[in-house]
């Protein structure tokens, strides 16, 4: 019987529900401490059995708003949830109530208020000026707070209650949180795409060469204290090759697994273009 997968309650650009059958079959069959590096949404760590979850985002608008989840129960977020857009009758229609609210979240940084505001953006990012104030668009005739959502926030309520969360740099995560024969997943930017992830342009550094070989050390260190990995990639694009990952990847012999998927509805993709988008996974074991 094939695993039912919980979706995160966030719409997330570039998450990996959609492919979680054929990622987590090269996951270790029992894990005692796992990492999520660039957990994003979360829907890696929320379908990813585990003694001890940490989670780990630079975007720590997106981690708060987590741990404000973990601070009430199911019932009452909804009820605000609920509550807020009828206060702010924002709906998929009403650009006006959008910036309305989206001004008055940007006034108090109210962490369950910027989850609203984001159900109703365009395309459910996250972004951020240089002040961090958020200014992503109105999501108008498309977005809001679906059926669907709700449902998924129920799921997932209870996976997210013990992960352990943490916000920052990857560099400066406290990898001696892991021993031999635990495991870290790392999904991070992509070089060689221009999603709005890694534009630099959400309120956070973007991502160089300089931070994809940090993070190649990093996990090279980690193979070598025992410490299983899985890395999401992309390495064609467009016709580019990503000729860091290729280098490390061969360098080290590790095991590279090709990902299907389809970009049809990404912003990345051009969707009249012939080349092929390839991604993998790498794991070292």
């Amino acid at each position: 019987m094939e695993k039912e997968y919980i979706k995160s309650p966030m719409n997330y650009i570039g998450n990996k529900y959609r492919v979680m059958g054929q990622i987590q079959k090269w996951f270790p069959r029992s894990i005692d401490t796992m990492v999520d590096l660039f957990c994003g949404g979360c829907d890696v760590t929320i379908n990813t059995d585990a003694g001890v979850h940490y989670a780990n985002d630079i975007n720590y608008h997106v981690i708060d708003i987590f741990r404000e989840f973990q601070k009430h129960s199911a019932d009452e977020i909804l009820a605000y949830i609920d509550e807020t857009i009828e206060r702010w009758h924002l709906s998929r229609t009403d650009a006006e109530a959008y910036r309305l609210f989206r001004d008055h979240y940007n006034t108090g940084k109210k962490p369950l208020d910027l989850y609203i505001l984001m159900c109703f953006s365009f395309n459910y990012q996250f972004r951020f000026n240089e002040n961090h104030a958020y200014n992503n668009p109105f999501g108008k005739d498309r977005s809001s707070f679906t059926a669907s959502m709700r449902a998924n926030l129920l799921k997932a309520w209870d996976k997210l209650a013990g992960v352990q969360f943490t916000s920052g740099p990857f560099q400066c995560f406290d990898f001696g949180v892991l021993k031999q024969g635990d495991f870290l997943y790392a999904d991070p930017p992509y070089l060689i795409t221009c999603g709005s992830y890694n534009d630099g342009k959400r309120g956070f550094t973007g991502w160089t060469e300089k931070e994809e070989r940090e993070l190649y050390d990093i996990l090279t260190d980690l193979d070598k204290a025992g410490i299983r990995f899985a890395l999401s990639n992309v390495l064609e694009h467009n016709g580019e090759t990503n000729e860091i990952l290729l280098q490390w990847y061969k360098d080290h012999h590790y095991h590279l697994h090709q990902i299907q998927v389809s970009y049809q509805n990404s912003n990345y993709h051009a969707k009249k273009s012939t080349n092929v988008t390839k991604e993998i996974l790498i794991t070292n074991a």
